[in-house]
């Protein structure tokens, strides 16, 4: 993708109201996410200051809340070529658009992300790359051409894919259901939240790793839809190794007088 600092600039003062106000809330994004080695002075890298500064880690954290977060960002890191029409006062003007990113050509399990340089920082390049269902991220900073920072993206990717397996766990079946108290309903439907899913890189069995199942111990009605009301746990050689929610598949709502009446009547007069 083609740098547009002067569009960062425009977003910022947009968002924000001013580039100064928009990267306080970039420091402050950045301290959310863990990225204890980053400091913004603009919006767009462009500063030679000693103030601004990152790391390979941190980037790659940043890599990966967009990624995660806004997937749909693929569907222009994936582009290697576009026309685009330019529309000015004087007329319409077609053009091309090349991205930066060589790696789309060089490497067939490319998917992004974006390159960068600058006196300072030299060329710097964070890839991603899909291959297996495993989405794996590579930083290169400081290189000293541009032909340096895609080659050992590329090696690195190489390398991660090398030595890493997927375990997964889609989740699909049925969990029944638990109690619910106070509720119109005595019993409550529940489900994972999704599939689980646990990168390894040490050749352990997958075949060891144990599931357990964790409930809310009183689950009190009214319960919304998504509600979270327990977990899975995997665990593996006495590890856990991560989580997935267990949640309301449907709600519950809260019961009054007249629900428990009929509850009476139902029960002694049907």
């Amino acid at each position: 993708m083609a740098s547009g600092n002067d569009a960062s600039v425009a977003i910022a003062e947009y968002v924000a109201g001013s580039e100064t106000e928009f990267v306080n809330m970039m420091n402050e994004k950045a301290a959310q996410l863990g990225m204890a080695n980053t400091h913004f002075l603009d919006c767009c890298g462009l500063s030679s200051d000693s103030g601004h500064y990152t790391t390979a880690r941190d980037v790659a954290i940043m890599s990966r809340e967009l990624i995660t977060k806004y997937p749909q960002v693929y569907n222009y890191t994936k582009i290697w070529m576009e026309d685009i029409t330019h529309v000015t006062s004087r007329g319409s003007e077609p053009f091309t658009l090349a991205s930066t990113n060589k790696l789309l050509k060089q490497y067939q399990w490319t998917t992004g992300l974006k390159t960068g340089s600058t006196n300072a920082a030299k060329y710097c390049f964070s890839a991603t790359a899909s291959k297996n269902n495993i989405d794996l991220i590579a930083v290169i900073m400081g290189a000293p051409d541009p032909k340096v920072r895609f080659s050992e993206a590329q090696i690195l990717l190489e390398y991660g894919f090398a030595v890493t397996r997927l375990y997964v766990d889609d989740n699909k079946q049925a969990l029944g259901d638990i109690p619910v108290s106070r509720g119109r309903a005595d019993r409550l439907a529940v489900e994972p939240r999704g599939a689980f899913h646990y990168l390894d890189v040490t050749g352990v069995d997958f075949n060891q790793i144990e599931k357990r199942y964790q409930y809310v111990d009183n689950v009190v009605a009214p319960v919304e839809k998504g509600a979270e009301v327990g977990a899975i746990i995997y665990s593996l050689g006495g590890r856990e190794i991560g989580r997935m929610p267990i949640i309301a598949a449907e709600p519950v709502e809260k019961a009054y007088f007249i629900d428990y009446l009929r509850r009476v009547l139902n029960k002694y007069l049907v």
